[in-house]
């Protein structure tokens, strides 16, 4: 079966973003007193809402920068250098951890509905994850590609809900250097794709058109 490069570019880059396992294992954290036993419906929860907010960005983003007057390569270079940053805290901290304060972190061990904060934003649908979703379709040709960013938003949601499931068994299996390693290997596909959307968004820039 043939998948378009781009379609295959923008599920890693979906993915790196959103990051299933480091999700899973900031899930497991969180959950681990208080919201054990929530800790089914809180998953679902948290990526439904993530989901509805990832794919009203990935549709309306460029719309929204329109109305903004906002150019998408301009938009381009700052979702790539705002991708690079996360490409820099996937490599050099800890999974997952990074995207939330010490405050967040304190009120997620609350007892309390955290389906929404942290869990859905800033863990899933962070700002890396937003920028993304606008970025990658953005790119898009055609209604074909764009469905095919739609049902990667998809696929990258459904993975995270099962790595949020099986959070206990990913952390037993992988262990902390595991989840280090998969975290780091994100990363610096990551800093890759970000450097990309930046030369995208400064060749089409009319300053540095011949």
């Amino acid at each position: 079966m043939h998948v378009a490069p781009s379609i295959l570019s923008s599920f890693v880059t979906l993915f790196v973003t959103i990051g299933p396992v480091e999700t899973a294992v900031v899930f497991a954290s969180l959950t681990a007193g208080v919201h054990r036993s929530q800790r089914r419906a809180l998953a679902l929860r948290s990526v439904t809402i993530a989901g509805v907010v990832l794919l009203l960005f990935a549709v309306a983003g460029s719309a929204v920068l329109s109305l903004l007057h906002i150019s998408l390569p301009a938009f381009r270079v700052a979702g790539g250098l705002l991708l690079f940053l996360q490409a820099l805290t996937l490599t050099f901290s800890s999974p997952g951890l990074s995207s939330l304060n010490e405050s967040e972190k304190r009120d997620a061990e609350r007892p309390g509905d955290i389906a929404v904060f942290p869990l859905a934003f800033p863990l899933i649908a962070g700002p890396g994850g937003l920028s993304a979703a606008v970025l990658v379709m953005g790119r898009t040709a055609g209604w074909i590609e764009a469905a095919g960013v739609i049902a990667m938003v998809l696929v990258c949601l459904l993975l995270t809900y099962v790595a949020m499931r099986a959070a206990e068994w990913l952390i037993a299996v992988l262990g902390r250097t595991g989840a280090d390693v998969v975290s780091r290997v994100s990363g610096i596909l990551l800093a890759g794709l970000a450097v990309q959307f930046v030369f995208d968004g400064l060749g089409e820039a009319p300053f540095l058109r011949g």
